[in-house]
């Protein structure tokens, strides 16, 4: 009880709650239940894309491009509706998966066969894939006009009160806690992130984990990519511009370790959780946009200090241990 207590994903939750209970105050029906069964709708695709993006910090990479396979993805999905309206939407969102796996599986082997750091492949694919959707569409954008009703409404289909868009969410977060808790490659991604050199020693190939995490973060991204497109209904070049960001805000804000080797599944979905009870409370009581983005910038930077701040305690805490066997 008290490891719970002291862990950070206990008190992040209730940051949270108090957030939500203070907003309510200020502005009654904030905390009916429709309204956060909105809000955790509104941040499903967030949770789903800053786990793809958890696993890949973790072993000490990031992943820019997460946005730009996302809006990729979304626009070839959109031109087959457009153009072929009777494909049916499963063997639509099966597709856009595969193609964001294509799109990950890319940098994951100019990273693992060419060793280049990640955030220089990264930023380059994140371009590309821009530049890509521009070149493919002819600049224009797909609207609700050309989109079948079928591909719309697939995300609004509502199971037990919920969209299926945080049915999606839900599912994701649990195959991800399996696989993080549960498997050799779920291990061998914290090892890899924790020491890599001792990683190899212990029979883990480090430039395959790495591979096989921007496999995962590809895979959702392009999930994620048919999800957009569906549920605001446009395909553009624009689309997710600088989600990226907001992504690994999430993935910070929930205690995910740029250092690698530290994150659980539960602080990713928290980090994004706040962060979309963040955007959709500072509206409701009239904070100026303005505001909400020095807001949430400062709720970034203080995750940032509170994660810096842990990891040195981490680290004198094995140094006395080491000093307490010598």
């Amino acid at each position: 009880m008290k490891t719970v207590i002291l862990s950070r994903e206990f008190w992040l939750a209730a940051i949270v709650a108090v957030m939500v209970i203070a907003t309510n105050l200020r502005a009654p029906g904030f905390a009916a239940p429709d309204k956060l069964a909105g809000i955790f709708n509104d941040t499903a695709m967030l949770m789903i894309l800053a786990l793809g993006q958890m696993s890949v910090i973790l072993t000490r990479s990031i992943d820019l491009s997460m946005a730009s396979n996302l809006a990729l993805t979304g626009m070839i999905v959109a031109l087959i509706n457009a153009a072929f309206p009777g494909i049916p939407i499963p063997a639509l969102m099966l597709f856009a998966c595969l193609c964001g796996l294509v799109l990950g599986a890319f940098n994951g082997i100019l990273i693992w066969l060419l060793n280049i750091p990640a955030i220089v492949v990264t930023l380059g694919t994140l371009t590309i894939y821009r530049g890509i959707i521009f070149l493919i569409a002819g600049g224009q954008w797909v609207n609700a006009d050309k989109l079948s009703p079928a591909f719309v409404q697939y995300t609004r289909i509502e199971f037990l009160g919920l969209p299926a868009l945080s049915w999606y969410a839900i599912v994701v977060a649990v195959a991800f806690f399996i696989l993080m808790t549960r498997t050799s490659l779920g291990r061998a991604i914290y090892a890899v992130g924790v020491n890599p050199t001792a990683s190899v020693y212990a029979g883990i190939d480090v430039g395959r984990t790495k591979f096989a995490t921007f496999l995962i973060s590809g895979l959702l991204s392009g999930f994620c990519g048919y999800l957009w497109v569906s549920r605001y209904v446009i395909g553009s070049v624009e689309v997710a511009k600088g989600y990226e960001l907001t992504i690994i805000a999430a993935c910070v804000i929930g205690g995910i370790s740029i250092a690698g080797g530290v994150g659980t599944v539960a602080g990713a979905l928290l980090g994004a959780l706040f962060l979309g009870v963040i955007n959709s409370a500072l509206p409701v009581i009239n904070v100026s946009p303005f505001w909400q983005m020095a807001i949430s910038g400062a709720a970034i930077i203080l995750a940032v200090v509170l994660n810096a701040r842990g990891e040195k305690r981490g680290s004198r805490l094995i140094l006395r241990e080491a000093e307490a066997t010598s």
